[in-house]
């Protein structure tokens, strides 16, 4: 299945974490969010935790790509 990918970096918080908010309730299914920064990754992590999505952090040089999955 291909997952909406929605490009964050250049983002600081919490934009990317309303912009995976809004992501997951267009795609329930799960969403693929594009970071450049720690910060970012483990807030996006705690929301997507916290709303019972599995994320899978794959690093891409200094961006993180997180995959949002039910």
């Amino acid at each position: 299945m291909k997952l909406n990918q929605i490009d964050a970096r250049g983002l600081s918080c919490p934009q990317p974490v309303l912009l995976a908010k809004k992501g997951v309730e267009k795609n329930p299914e799960g969403i693929q969010v594009l970071v450049d920064n720690t910060t970012a990754r483990d807030n996006v992590s705690r929301f997507a935790n916290n709303s019972g999505y599995k994320v899978e952090v794959i690093n891409q040089g200094g961006d993180f790509l997180l995959t949002l999955q039910k």
